[in-house]
């Protein structure tokens, strides 16, 4: 079986408009994957989890007896070791867990707005 003239080109162009249209799609057109989907579903939960505790660890700060000599402390620390003292006064950790929470720790200590800011 013979095939007309313009095929070999037809099939190239066809080839070669799909690949151009994968590329478009996936950098520019929003296209993803699901793996890469499941990924950003994981952390976007993850931050909202974060978020909805917040009132949590500031209720915790406000109904602790020693806030503040905690608050005092956390006000003299500077940059990570902010973090840890945040960590280490309890608050940042979740009901139901053992050990403290580092984004809960970070976003707790901008509710707390130490800073005056």
């Amino acid at each position: 079986m013979t095939f007309p003239e313009w095929t070999k080109p037809g099939i190239y162009g066809a080839l070669a408009g799909a690949i151009a249209v994968s590329i478009l799609g996936f950098t520019w057109g929003g296209w993803t994957t699901s793996g890469n989907a499941q990924d950003m579903a994981q952390k976007l939960a993850g931050e909202e989890v974060t978020l909805a505790m917040v009132p949590v660890c500031l209720g915790m700060s406000a109904a602790d007896p020693e806030s503040a000599d905690k608050l005092v402390v956390l006000q003299e620390a500077s940059g990570f070791s902010r973090r840890k003292a945040m960590m280490d006064t309890g608050w940042a950790t979740p009901p139901g867990s053992d050990t403290p929470n580092r984004d809960l720790a970070a976003a707790c200590l901008a509710g707390l707005e130490l800073d005056g800011s």
